[in-house]
């Protein structure tokens, strides 16, 4: 009788990694290091994507990164933060700091066991769009389109013809292209709107206030074929909300209408500059790439106007761009910001093709101007808002984007 042997599987094999090298994610806050700042270590297996919930959790805490150091080869993550308050101070409150600590090493744990269901869950989906979950109580409808006066108005009436509450909405408007998510509820029940037919109807008469111009003689001119394959609408309960915050999404649907390209030709009445010199000229973000040969890196430099959130704004469309950060500096020197990022593909490749790096060029410094905001004419009045079903009043002051 032949003799059947199996293999061994060592059941602590998996946690080899912990044992030789500790934690799977470990998390040090120093206040004593450095006088005006704290600084946040973190150290942790690394995973595609870590850094980007890393700089989340720090920027939705409002924190100021002023320096960071990122390194994450040979499967091992490490990075080095110098954070302030939002009012320029070092890190003093227990319960910020023990926030920090536990929400890092949350996201990374749940990193684990999360990822591996939904890469199996959206293996066909875009890879612009990240996995939705259901939030029960709203409907969040997605919408992208060419922008005009006025249309934001005009979509909130449409809303209201259609009998639906509007309980929160986000918008973004740059270089002639609009992205928003609202959502809403049915007007007179509150509750979510997943009736398909309805939301079929609200599909319907959304596409046509978004694909209609201001000027019917331009009709021709601002909607076209490339046009109608971005305009985007996507409906039905819990679409649109996503494991990472509404920014990240209005980035990723900014992208997809190619707000990096500039609207001069056919939508320069759109534009908030009178002419193409003009807007060069306000330009205050420069983006170069160079390569370095030896490691088969892509060595991406931003320069810009420093402010809140622009390292995540630039990790964030990296990453939906299908990048991997293996190594990156950045430093704030009193109202400017340096940003150097070491990348490749997620296939290995660094960027070869002068079209790919003129690619990441115009789309990082879309990520970094589309958030910043000009006010050229401030209106301040008193109306009353609607959220949640309560009536508040309160000043508003519009401001245009560029």
């Amino acid at each position: 009788m032949q003799k059947v042997c199996w293999p061994y599987f060592d059941p602590d094999f998996d946690n080899l990694g912990e044992r030789i090298y500790g934690p799977p994610c470990r998390v040090y806050i120093d206040n004593d290091s450095i006088q005006d700042c704290t600084v946040v270590k973190v150290n942790s297996e690394n995973k595609q994507g870590l850094l980007l919930e890393v700089v989340q959790i720090l920027t939705d805490m409002n924190l100021i990164i002023t320096k960071s150091y990122i390194s994450s080869d040979g499967g091992w993550f490490m990075d080095v933060f110098h954070v302030k308050d939002e009012h320029g101070s070092k890190l003093t409150d227990k319960t910020v700091i023990n926030h920090i600590k536990h929400a890092i090493g949350t996201s990374r744990r749940e990193s684990d066991s999360v990822k591996a269901s939904e890469a199996n869950e959206n293996a066909n989906n875009n890879p612009l769009e990240p996995p939705l979950i259901d939030h029960g109580e709203h409907t969040a409808i997605e919408m992208t389109g060419t922008d005009r006066p006025g249309l934001f108005s005009e979509i909130f009436a449409a809303f209201a013809d259609l009998h639906c509450n509007v309980l929160e909405a986000h918008a973004w408007s740059h270089n002639a292209r609009l992205a928003c998510i609202a959502y809403v509820s049915d007007d007179s029940t509150h509750a979510p709107i997943d009736d398909p037919s309805r939301l079929a109807s609200i599909e319907d008469h959304l596409s046509t206030v978004i694909r209609a111009t201001a000027d019917p003689a331009s009709n021709s001119t601002h909607v076209g074929h490339k046009e109608n394959e971005t305009d985007r609408f996507l409906a039905g309960q819990g679409k649109g909300c996503m494991n990472s915050n509404v920014e990240r999404r209005l980035h990723q649907l900014m992208l997809s209408v190619r707000d990096f390209d500039e609207p001069f030709c056919g939508a320069s009445s759109l534009s908030l500059f009178s002419s193409k010199v003009e807007y060069c000229e306000r330009k205050t973000t420069s983006v170069s790439i160079g390569s370095c040969e030896d490691r088969g890196y892509s060595i991406v430099t931003v320069k810009s106007k420093d402010r809140r959130r622009l390292m995540f704004d630039t990790i964030c469309t990296l990453i939906d761009m299908q990048y991997v950060i293996f190594h990156a500096a950045l430093r704030s020197d009193g109202a400017d910001a340096f940003q150097e990022y070491f990348i490749r593909h997620v296939d290995g490749r660094a960027l070869n093709t002068e079209g790919e790096k003129e690619r990441v060029m115009k789309c990082l410094e879309a990520a970094i101007e589309r958030r910043v905001c000009e006010v050229k004419r401030e209106k301040t009045f008193l109306t009353s808002l609607v959220k949640n079903g309560k009536t508040s009043c309160g000043v508003y002051v519009w401001c245009v984007c560029g």
